[in-house]
């Protein structure tokens, strides 16, 4: 009983003293969020409490929110263009309009000088051409237009290195103001055209006021000095050539041609057992449809006429020294090999490969002709015969073709397919011999073999007047110069591809010719291919010293496709750096 009323009063107390800590803080100051008489009211009451806390919660929003936005628009407007004023927009109107003014004004003027340079770049040209120009009228009018001070002042220095270096500033000078009118031009551009009425910048880049910079040559043809050559059909001379490699041979073969038809002789061209398979790379029946009747045999033909008497009657050297015919013991047992025999070899008098004098016909006539029916005069390609008659375009020899000694139909045909798949109708072609060179060059005076670099810089300079931006290379050189050349050859600071042949791939037909006769993969027809190539271009630089170049331009002049800017690398120049010697 004492323990029920114990718990009865603690209870009480339990309560008083919940009354009492409810009552404190109903006086605080503070309220509470959770109030509990709130409570009550907003489950009596929802509508009231939402309108009160709506109202009471906006002012934090809007306290927030409006900041924010102000620095949003702040940071996003252009608040200068906003409230610039048409004053200003007139004056950088006007301050582009007169800065457009004066660049049409630097452009006349740029106009005249180029003009001016232009007259002054013909005036070279008539100089070192003797007045040979394509079109006559043009070149009355420039000629005209010259004083006769400076026609004076240059005619002197017209083939020396001087002038050259006087034509080189003046090119380089026009094609400065070329590009200083490019500049100007392009703020002037409205999409593809020009706001200027005269689109034309240039008087004539393409033919320099009428007189194109890199045409093609007027070989004059017509005012070839030739002689026929109609051989007695039992008499014959055997070609020997030795010297070098085929573009030696074929120099030889053809200066053993002017010697046939100047003694009435068929050639007999080598065998391949003692020389180059020459039918692989030439059309030895194309000589006889251009002449119009026989005028060489093969050797196997030669020996199907003779039968079992293949014997070289006379064999009379045309060089005495540093041995006979130029011929050494090889050799001979070569032709032995074959069943030929001979007689002893005979010099027809003193003459050194080394020092070659210059000779006559008439003097070749007197010393070489014979009643024997097969004769002999060794290799020839050191002789030095009418020199100018025999490397005139189309050769000394009348005929009705471009030329006598070219690349076969199929090899003709492939270099065509080459440049129609690779290189297009205008291309530059470059012989850049490097093998073997140095040392060769360096005997010479001056050497012919240039620093990379320097080439590269006159490579770019031939590439700029021609305007034509791609190369095709014939070289023997490393990977590791041609790699170089290729990233020094540059115009308007773009590189100038340099275009090589690739190897065999099926997957393209230009060379599928060659691959369907069994021609591929031999260098012989690999180098004539080249030569064809190179032969064919726009313009073609050449490597001075190298008779794979002459070859070249031999084929160039006979062809017609020979232009007034072909040379040979850094032509008129010497190398900047020389090795000593050994």
């Amino acid at each position: 009983m004492l323990s029920m009323d114990r718990e009865s009063s603690d209870e009480e107390e339990d309560r008083q003293n919940l009354i009492d800590q409810n009552e404190r803080i109903t006086k605080s100051p503070r309220r509470s969020t959770f109030h509990i008489d709130e409570f009550k009211d907003r489950i009596g009451n929802g509508c009231r409490f939402s309108l009160s806390s709506f109202s009471f919660n906006k002012r934090y929003l809007y306290a927030i929110f409006l900041p924010l936005f102000i620095v949003i628009v702040y940071f996003t407007t252009d608040i200068k263009n906003l409230f610039q004023t048409s004053v200003s927009n007139i004056k950088f109107d006007s301050s582009i309009n007169t800065m457009r003014e004066s660049e049409l004004r630097a452009l006349y003027l740029l106009r005249q000088q180029q003009l001016g340079l232009f007259k002054l770049w013909n005036t070279t040209f008539v100089s070192e051409l003797n007045s040979t120009v394509v079109n006559p009228v043009n070149s009355t009018s420039n000629n005209s237009n010259l004083s006769p001070t400076l026609h004076d002042l240059l005619s002197p220095f017209s083939s020396s290195g001087l002038f050259q270096d006087f034509k080189s500033a003046v090119f380089n000078q026009i094609s400065l103001n070329k590009q200083i009118q490019q500049v100007l031009l392009s703020s002037h551009q409205s999409g593809n055209s020009l706001d200027l009425p005269d689109n034309v910048t240039d008087p004539g880049l393409g033919g320099y006021g009428g007189l194109d910079r890199c045409r093609k040559v007027d070989q004059q043809l017509s005012q070839r000095r030739t002689i026929e050559w109609k051989p007695k059909s039992n008499k014959y001379l055997f070609t020997i050539c030795l010297s070098g490699q085929m573009s030696n041979h074929l120099i030889c073969l053809e200066k053993h041609m002017f010697f046939a038809a100047l003694l009435n002789r068929i050639l007999v061209i080598p065998s391949s057992k003692v020389d180059y398979q020459y039918n692989r790379v030439l059309d030895i029946d194309h000589i006889n449809k251009c002449l119009g009747r026989k005028v060489a045999v093969t050797f196997e033909e030669f020996e199907e006429i003779k039968k079992s008497h293949l014997h070289i009657d006379k064999f009379i050297c045309y060089f005495s020294s540093p041995r006979p015919c130029y011929v050494d013991d090889e050799h001979v047992k070569k032709l032995k090999s074959l069943g030929i025999s001979m007689n002893k070899l005979e010099p027809a008098w003193v003459e050194d490969t080394n020092k070659p004098k210059k000779r006559t016909v008439q003097d070749v006539v007197a010393k070489f002709s014979s009643d024997d029916d097969v004769i002999a005069i060794g290799d020839v390609f050191y002789a030095d015969v009418e020199q100018e008659w025999v490397m005139q375009p189309g050769g000394p020899l009348a005929h009705k073709c471009k030329a006598l000694i070219e690349p076969s139909r199929l090899i003709m045909l492939t270099a065509q397919r080459f440049i129609q798949t690779f290189m297009g109708e205008r291309f530059i072609a470059l012989h850049f011999r490097r093998h073997g060179f140095l040392k060769f060059c360096n005997a010479k005076k001056p050497s012919c073999f240039f620093p990379i670099p320097q080439a590269a810089d006159c490579i770019s300079r031939v590439v700029e007047r021609a305007n034509i931006p791609v190369i095709y290379l014939s070289t023997d050189a490393a990977e590791s110069e041609t790699s170089l050349l290729q990233s020094l050859v540059v115009l308007n600071g773009k590189a100038v591809p340099l275009v090589k042949r690739p190897a065999r791939n099926s997957a393209e037909k230009w060379d599928a010719l060659l691959y369907r006769h069994g021609l591929e993969g031999d260098s012989q027809v690999e180098a004539m291919l080249d030569k064809t190539i190179c032969a064919m271009s726009t313009v073609f630089i050449g490597s001075a010293g190298s008779t794979f170049t002459d070859d070249i331009l031999r084929l160039r002049k006979d062809w017609g496709s020979a232009s007034l800017c072909d040379e040979s690398i850094c032509q008129g120049e010497q190398p900047n750096f020389i090795a000593e010697d050994e």
